[in-house]
């Protein structure tokens, strides 16, 4: 028999490490629910052509899109990330506005694997349609800050910059390729490729070479109108009233053609390996209206959760929560003893396992150390007999016998539950 595993780029996530996720995705949704954003969840695949409006020379459409035909015929894609699914949804549903949203889950991308990095992936991450208030910018913003604070994460360096609307993106686009042409000759091979194909994409680059090159290009602030400068400038305005400190980072362009006006990336300051992102976002106003609505302008952020994590551990925070039960159930006579006492103790809010199989008690106990529960309930025929139970702390080892129809109460007690 052939033995299967995971493809690559994917893994399973176990546990402990899989209750981790779940605290991850619990403490997002308590901070932005807060702050007024409902949950929503898309499809995990879309028609193609949604995705398409990613930007016809983005990587992620180009090389990285997971698309199929399906048994209907249909070119379908995986999605590679999830606002282009939600401003779909929001000219379907045509909520009232403004609409503010939170997701989560996987996003598949067929890339090279590395740290932090998967072809299929997870991310948090808020959308906010229908409002075009710099003060929006800022508040979404200070969402993913104080999120990253709240797992504990000190290390987290915030990057501002502007895109301009449409028409100074596409002149900025314009003067970049002519100071990146006139020095082609100092540029990677791989950056010379995606000059041909979009300019814009060159400022990512982070391979050593290209950097000096980069470092003397224009900066978009420079062409960009008045009315997209006075918009920045708000935003920092509303971000300094916050407390939140930033750095302007003229270089900053971000991975998808969609964004206009305020850009933002996180960094990890704790991460020393080349891929320090841990999430951004930024207005994508004209999404919505490629898709078909009206226009309706867009602020969101995504961040990732494999690279957050990633983080939290170099920043020695966030630890996976502990999954063990209270209490462990011991029966040496037939087992229904346990099965019946666990149903109970559970049907009264105490978390409660047992071994199966009639195993020995040596065997058992055994089971309850590995359980790390803090109370041991053994059941023997003593115990059936004068209608007892023997409840051992497993800390102390002190044990005692109660009487069985007060259990839930002596449990209680010696976990000191009030």
């Amino acid at each position: 028999m052939p033995e299967f595993k995971t493809s690559p780029g994917t893994r399973d996530i176990l546990a402990p490490h899989s209750g981790r996720w779940r605290a991850f995705q619990d403490v997002f949704a308590h901070t932005v629910e807060a702050a007024g954003y409902s949950y929503i969840i898309p499809p995990m695949f879309e028609d193609l052509d949604v995705f398409l409006r990613l930007g016809e020379t983005t990587e992620v459409v180009t090389k990285e899109m997971y698309d199929f035909h399906d048994k209907g015929g249909r070119h379908v894609a995986l999605r590679p990330e999830q606002t282009a699914g939600v401003c779909r949804a929001y000219v379907e549903h045509r909520p009232i506005t403004p609409w503010k949203v939170w997701y989560a889950g996987p996003n598949f991308r067929y890339e090279k694997p590395q740290q932090g990095r998967y072809r299929q992936f997870d991310q948090v991450g808020v959308e906010a349609l229908g409002a075009d208030d710099p003060l929006l910018d800022a508040e979404v913003i200070a969402l993913a800050a104080k999120f990253y604070a709240e797992l504990g994460l000190k290390k987290v360096h915030l990057s501002m910059n502007t895109l301009g609307d449409a028409g100074d993106r596409e002149r900025y686009s314009q003067i970049l390729l002519k100071y990146f042409s006139a020095h082609e000759k100092d540029l990677t091979s791989d950056s010379r490729a995606t000059l041909a194909r979009n300019p814009l994409r060159v400022l990512d680059s982070k391979r050593e070479p290209d950097q000096k090159v980069i470092a003397g290009a224009p900066a978009i602030r420079e062409s960009i109108s008045e009315s997209a400068n006075q918009h920045f400038d708000a935003v920092l305005r509303a971000l300094d009233a916050l407390n939140i400190s930033y750095e302007i980072n003229n270089r900053l362009v971000r991975g998808l053609d969609y964004y206009r006006r305020t850009t933002f990336e996180f960094t990890s300051l704790a991460l020393d390996a080349a891929h320090t992102a841990i999430g951004g976002g930024g207005r994508y106003d004209g999404l919505v209206e490629a898709l078909g609505g009206k226009a309706t302008p867009g602020i969101g952020f995504a961040l990732g959760l494999d690279r957050t994590l990633l983080a939290c551990d170099a920043e020695n925070t966030f630890a996976a929560p502990t999954t063990a039960v209270q209490i462990f159930v011991v029966d040496t006579v037939d087992g229904r003893h346990a099965h019946e006492l666990c149903h109970l103790l559970r049907q009264n809010g105490v978390s409660a396992d047992r071994a199966y199989d009639l195993r020995s008690i040596k065997a058992q106990m055994k089971s309850a150390d590995r359980s790390a529960a803090s109370v041991a309930l053994i059941i023997g025929s003593d115990e059936v007999q004068n209608s007892t139970i023997m409840l051992r702390k497993m800390g102390s080892g002190e044990q005692y016998s109660i009487a069985r129809k007060d259990v839930i109460g002596e449990v209680l007690k010696a976990l000191n539950v009030k």
